[in-house]
């Protein structure tokens, strides 16, 4: 077959298109196609449905991050294959052709996937605390030969106040590497660089061009191996940003009618999610809200349709409707109004907020926290308390990079709505032109037809 090379370019849209020179003669070569959103349309739900060509009450990840009944824990960002409830695309092509080889670079979900090649970001985790940033993948030695030859991941730049471009540059030169090196017939490769000054300062609060334009230039060394692969490239995005200016504190509004509960302890109040009646789950513009007590929906569902910022409400069966009826979905799924989105934040207190919250921590918090793209204003002097720490750290101290800020109003921009405008929701290039605006899960049978 064909080698082909998917680019997810997260943010794109067909309105920036123009902007991005390499993405916009593809294009014009290969067809475009509108997507219409998934809901909730985030990063983890996204994926899964372009990979799998399911719904989310399918395939089951109905967000990024969600409340894993068994244990009663809130977990966000998990990377093991086993949890999408679906037969990904790489599977599908492995069925019809015996010696397909597949790479999956930065995708996520991509611990235990079957692909022959794979490389995720994946911190070192002590006993003491500490933490060391990685990456890691398959086959042994994979992660190690690439950081080799092309220096050592920018973690830094992946996530949090210092994330930007240079990640992305250097998954798009790792892209172009394992093409080069070892000619899969199918690569995958995320691109995050859209997703950071979009969300940290909304669409019209940013350089869009000046960003989109990093964009397509970072993807250079791709088209550059593609081209001497004779390799079909297709693009696709997962959703666009929108301004907003509204956070939506439920869990908060939940503590306060009685219906969430926390615990008090050293490091700050954590959310009791046995002793709450009812709590939100939160993940930009919807929110799963987890009811322990059942005969509280009724008249939960009534009072969270007032609630200021909330645009629409489903419980139960009705979840149905935006294909969210799953066992993993709140008995309550909240979709914000287009200025709104939904801040974690269960605490009533600034001064009893639990340690976490001033820092980048994707895996402790209850919820998804955009304020991790920045530091906290309220610091003099940033620069001098983080090269502090990072100094206290050497030394084998202990210490919490507590540089995040509170105040989620910092937050300009979000998604997770389906978008307003066509122009402004995901995209797919490469599988041909349609004037009709495609439901996302069409990609994965697009994609099969296009293979040769």
């Amino acid at each position: 077959m064909q080698p082909q090379i998917v680019l997810n370019a997260v943010g794109l849209t067909a309105r920036l298109l123009p902007m991005a020179p390499r993405f916009q003669k593809l294009a014009q070569e290969t067809g475009l196609i509108r997507m219409k959103d998934v809901l909730p349309s985030v990063t983890c739900t996204a994926q899964a449905t372009l990979l799998t060509g399911l719904s989310p009450q399918e395939h089951g990840i109905v967000g990024n991050g969600w409340l894993f009944r068994d244990t009663n824990e809130v977990r966000f960002w998990q990377q093991s294959n086993k949890l999408i409830q679906g037969e990904p695309l790489y599977v599908t092509l492995k069925k019809t052709y015996p010696n397909f080889r597949s790479a999956k670079l930065f995708w996520w979900f991509n611990q235990g996937a079957t692909v022959d090649y794979s490389v995720t970001p994946k911190p070192h985790y002590g006993i003491d605390g500490g933490k060391v940033f990685g990456i890691t993948g398959n086959p042994a030695g994979l992660s190690e030969a690439m950081e080799k030859d092309l220096g050592p991941f920018p973690f830094h730049t992946f996530w949090g106040p210092k994330a930007g471009l240079p990640c992305t540059e250097w998954i798009a030169r790792c892209g172009a590497w394992t093409v080069q090196k070892h000619k899969p017939d199918l690569t995958l490769i995320y691109l995050p660089h859209l997703d950071y000054d979009p969300q940290r300062f909304g669409p019209s609060g940013c350089n869009l061009a000046q960003c989109v334009k990093e964009l397509d230039d970072a993807c250079a060394p791709i088209f550059d191996e593609a081209k001497k692969l004779g390799a079909r490239i297709l693009v696709v995005s997962e959703y666009g940003h929108c301004d907003v200016n509204q956070p939506i504190l439920i869990n908060q509004w939940l503590r306060k009618e009685g219906y969430l509960q926390v615990r008090n302890g050293p490091y700050g109040e954590q959310l009791d999610t046995f002793g709450s009646r009812a709590f939100a789950v939160c993940d930009h513009q919807l929110a799963h809200v987890y009811v322990n007590d059942l005969a509280l929906i009724p008249k939960l569902t009534e009072q969270l349709q007032q609630l200021p910022g909330v645009e629409q409400v489903y419980s139960g069966e009705e979840r149905e409707h935006i294909q969210l009826n799953h066992p993993r979905s709140g008995e309550i799924v909240l979709i914000s109004r287009p200025k709104a989105w939904f801040a974690y934040p269960f605490w009533l207190e600034d001064k009893n907020a639990p340690d976490y919250a001033r820092c980048v921590a994707i895996h402790h918090k209850p919820g998804y926290d955009p304020a991790e793209l920045f530091l906290d204003p309220a610091i003099r002097f940033p620069i001098a308390k983080i090269g502090a720490k990072l100094i206290r750290k050497k030394l084998g101290f202990r210490m919490k990079m507590d540089v995040v800020p509170l105040d989620p109003n910092i937050v300009k921009g979000s998604h997770g709505r389906i978008a307003d405008h066509p122009d402004d929701g995901p995209l797919l290039i490469g599988c041909g032109h349609s004037e009709e605006v495609l439901p996302m899960t069409s990609f994965k049978q697009k994609f099969l037809e296009g293979v040769s």
